[in-house]
């Protein structure tokens, strides 16, 4: 889906000041990565390895992995498509309301798609319909922010062996919920983890992923790899902030303390109702109006802008998403839509 993602601040001619749409953290320093990237351009004339090697050998690494259980992608989107298409014609089903890029990959490789809405608990024994070949998971989701029980999640996967599941943790990093580690996960072999140095670092723009998993299900997926896939500057990239030790980027702790407070003052609003979140985004929906309403007048007044979620499988017109940003801009936010509720209600 190219149209309705976040960070479509190209549409309008008004500036944007305050960028709640997108789920890239703020206010990370990139200025060492882009001198150490200024440093590499004379590279750009020469053909980047094949398949990243060196790039998947620092992240088996660092996660205690043989090379074979991680594959390097463009961004955890090629992963997505790599595996709808190497898993081409299978019947696929996905946890929504969730990331629209899974059900749009798979319908494109010939999967027969559903939506799941719940997952299946003890008194259905945890097992998925019979006929399902792939199940999607975002852990922590997108568009909600939950995530779900570990040991639940464990259970579900044990039960279904026939199932492979493809579960996203491009939002790892910003969650103090226990997730599958990429051990854990690799012992299956029935799990993909997806995984976003995008994400990690807010490097967006260089489109940085990678799929950990065991082995014989890795060996599927480089076999419709496109080579050349991953860009030399991306490699550069990923190779640089892997070998300075993964420095956590914000204080998790403090920005999901402002993302609890940021959720109370709009609660307080009234007017809406804000999901509870396990991460540093939140799905909020209008009670009154629609959320392409609110988005334009923040834009056109206030020169802020916000997720429309009303494309989201399994919501209407009244969601959208916020991510947390610094505290007097998340005030800022709260004291516009008070204003809109005000006014254009």
């Amino acid at each position: 889906m190219i149209e309705g993602h976040g960070d479509d601040s190209y549409k309008y001619s008004r500036a944007i000041t305050a960028d709640f749409s997108s789920n890239i953290a703020p206010y990370v320093d990139l200025a060492p990565l882009e001198e150490y990237l200024c440093g590499c351009m004379g590279g750009i004339g020469n053909y980047p390895e094949p398949e990243p090697y060196g790039l998947e050998t620092l992240i088996a690494t660092r996660h205690g992995l043989h090379v074979d259980e991680v594959t390097v992608t463009n961004g955890a989107t090629e992963a997505i498509y790599l595996i709808a298409q190497t898993f081409r014609d299978r019947r696929s089903l996905v946890l929504q309301p969730t990331f629209s890029e899974y059900a749009d990959a798979c319908r494109i490789n010939g999967h027969k798609v559903s939506a799941l809405y719940q997952l299946p608990g003890a008194p259905q024994g945890h097992r998925l319909p019979a006929d399902t070949d792939l199940c999607w998971l975002c852990n922590p989701n997108n568009p909600t922010g939950g995530v779900i029980d570990k040991a639940v999640l464990t259970e579900i996967v044990a039960c279904n062996p026939q199932v492979c599941f493809v579960i996203d943790h491009s939002y790892e990093d910003f969650t103090m919920s226990p997730l599958l580690s990429v051990k854990e996960a690799a012992a299956f072999p029935n799990v993909l983890l997806l995984h976003s140095l995008t994400k990690r670092y807010a490097i967006p723009g260089l489109r940085v992923g990678y799929v950990t998993g065991n082995a014989p299900l890795l060996v599927r997926l480089r076999a419709h790899r496109m080579p050349w896939s991953v860009n030399r500057l991306a490699i550069e990239a990923g190779c640089y902030l892997l070998e300075r030790g993964l420095p956590r980027l914000v204080d998790l702790g403090r920005y999901l303390q402002e993302t609890a407070r940021l959720a109370a003052r709009l609660k307080a609003l009234g007017g809406m109702d804000v999901w509870d979140t396990h991460t540093h985004f939140m799905l909020v929906r209008l009670r009154v109006g629609k959320a392409s309403a609110l988005k334009a007048y923040l834009v056109r007044e206030h020169g802020m802008l916000i997720r429309d979620a009303s494309n989201f499988e399994g919501l209407d017109d009244r969601f959208f998403r916020i991510t947390t940003r610094r505290p007097d801009e998340n005030d800022r936010l709260v004291d516009a839509i008070a204003v809109f509720f005000r006014d254009a209600l």
